[in-house]
């Protein structure tokens, strides 16, 4: 994700700089003006290529997730370039906001004079300008509101569904306030291929067309309660889901109103087309999801995702194999796929840590697993019973790798301890978050 982020900012620059050595300034302008002309154009390159990153990123392109190392983090690389293009937005407004003190301060001796233009493209610019200007608040707001975590999720996705509104405002205001130099220069093509890819994802996302050439159809075969706060789905899909690998995820749309989150897929595939969730009631809409859902019920399923993968173990790496709470269900997925296959994970430690293993669903379920692999040694850590999993539990991570899915919490305990030690063990962790 740093790496992406910090090449297109380097990218971006490096145009904007071949542009500026090539410029030469008028006679008579003031250093000051001059300064806050190139900061107003690279700022605006800065927050346009970010925004323009963004929408892309939104159409969740599968051919990226080897790249960055998984859907997860394409959407984190999403959810950070829409920070920093609003953050450069701002930067971009108080620039233009700062005419004012320039005047005050030095007066418009030395001012630089703006380009000139007649007709429909004059009327097109001002409109631009003003729009720009309209979206630059708007996006203020929507920055407030995804970072504020106790904002609904359902409001904010409604509101989220004028972003690409924003990014086409926001793109007819850079490509016609940009400067007529640009075009003939390599700073005006990379803007352009901006825009395009920009656009692209934009106008993807206003027909919702995201993700359909990925999705399938079906419908609940089943839904079960194993303990009060987990709810088990099970579906059968159409042709259109091709299997899965175990440990993936996909998003699933139990409501249209209610639209697609993403669950993992706690079952291996048995070419069957059948899949299961195990769902936790961790926010408003999962808490209501057993009383919503029923067998029978259609159901879109958009996927799979994700490189949490059975299959990306190092075999030649002692395993550790850490499970929290709900982020067990990508390790009942590898397991089921390991049934009569013991030797395709020569050894394994698996370790679940729940509040409660005396009442805990999913202990009795992993106990039958791992009964089948004598390679896997599972290790329940209940909190109630006073086995709290730390980092010298697990053994010596040298020349270990180590898997994990669960509450951030644990997994920056278990990293600090690790560190602590003098150890740097390969570490995986999926993090995706919708917002």
């Amino acid at each position: 994700m740093k790496t992406l982020l910090a090449a297109l900012v380097a990218l971006v620059a490096l145009a904007w700089g071949l542009d500026v050595s090539s410029v030469v300034a008028p006679a008579g302008a003031h250093p000051l003006w001059l300064a806050r002309q190139e900061g107003l154009y690279l700022s605006g390159l800065l927050s346009i290529a970010m925004m323009s990153l963004t929408m892309f990123l939104a159409t969740r392109p599968a051919w990226l997730e080897a790249p960055l190392g998984g859907m997860d983090r394409v959407y984190r690389t999403h959810k950070w370039a829409g920070i920093l293009a609003v953050s450069f937005a701002a930067m971009h407004w108080l620039i233009e906001m700062s005419d004012d003190i320039l005047k005050a301060m030095i007066g418009r001796t030395g001012r630089l004079p703006k380009e000139k233009f007649t007709g429909l493209l004059e009327v097109l610019r001002d409109l631009s300008k003003d729009m720009g200007e309209w979206a630059i608040y708007a996006l203020l707001v929507m920055l407030v509101i995804t970072l504020w975590k106790k904002f609904p999720y359902r409001s904010w996705r409604i509101l989220h569904r004028a972003m690409p509104v924003l990014y086409l405002m926001l793109a007819m205001h850079a490509a016609l306030l940009a400067p007529t130099a640009y075009w003939s220069q390599p700073v005006g093509a990379m803007l352009a291929v901006l825009l395009v890819a920009g656009v692209y994802g934009a106008i993807r996302s206003m027909l919702n067309g995201i993700g359909r050439a990925r999705e399938a159809k079906g419908q609940i075969i089943a839904v079960e309660h194993p303990a009060g706060d987990v709810t088990t789905v099970r579906c059968r899909l159409d042709q259109g889901w091709h299997g899965h690998r175990p440990g993936q995820f996909a998003f699933v749309t139990f409501d249209d109103k209610e639209g697609a989150h993403p669950f993992t897929i706690a079952s291996a595939d048995q070419g069957d087309r059948t899949i299961s969730f195990q769902i936790k009631a961790l926010g408003d809409y999962t808490r209501k999801l057993g009383e919503r859902v029923q067998a029978g019920q259609p159901v879109r399923v958009e996927g799979p995702y994700g490189r949490f993968d059975l299959a990306r173990c190092n075999r030649r790496a002692r395993q550790i194999w850490i499970a929290g709470g709900i982020g067990v269900t990508p390790f009942l997925a590898w397991l089921e796929s390991l049934q009569g296959k013991p030797d395709q994970v020569s050894a394994a430690d698996l370790h679940y840590c729940t509040r409660d293993r005396d009442t805990d669903a999913f202990v009795p379920r992993l106990e039958t697993l791992c009964a089948a692999l004598p390679g896997i040694r599972l290790h329940i850590h209940g909190a109630r019973q006073g086995a709290v999993l730390k980092a010298e539990s697990l053994g010596e991570p040298k020349g270990a790798e180590i898997w994990f899915c669960g509450p951030n919490g644990l997994a920056d305990a278990l990293r600090q301890g690790i560190h602590a030690m003098g150890w740097r063990p390969r570490f995986h962790q999926e993090v995706f978050e919708m917002r």
